[in-house]
């Protein structure tokens, strides 16, 4: 809940509260999300080439763990430290899964002409009729 903001109470208090308030209804959703990452990760590492991947889904689930775990800390303790070490845990969680997804579709891209060239040499190739 927003509280109006007083003469008593600095901006700069009433952002930080903002934010832990924030960050404790972020962390039930983190954890879990977490949790599912890490169990997407196992279930990726069961397939033979799935394994060579498993451990990214998995370091995720742990990074959004930790964030989880430092928003109820934070609520706890009431310590900005907290709240910092949170969002420096997200930062690495958005900036992994930014450059996987870079890394996704530059292997796309390479796959539809990788691809489409061989179809088209198959297409020109084949006898006609």
């Amino acid at each position: 809940m927003e509280q109006p903001l007083t003469q008593e109470q600095p901006q700069e208090a009433v952002v930080l509260q903002q934010i832990g308030n924030i960050s404790a209804n972020m962390n039930g959703w983190l954890k879990f999300l977490g949790i599912m990452m890490i169990i997407s990760g196992a279930l990726t590492a069961i397939s033979i080439v799935g394994i060579i991947i498993a451990w990214l889904p998995i370091w995720l689930g742990v990074l959004l763990l930790q964030a989880g775990s430092r928003a109820s800390s934070a609520r706890l303790t009431q310590n900005p430290r907290e709240l910092v070490i949170m969002m420096e845990k997200l930062r690495l969680f958005f900036v992994i899964l930014g450059i996987v997804i870079i890394i996704e579709l530059a292997l796309v891209l390479f796959g539809f002409v990788f691809f489409g060239s061989f179809i088209s040499r198959m297409v020109e190739t084949m006898p006609q009729f």
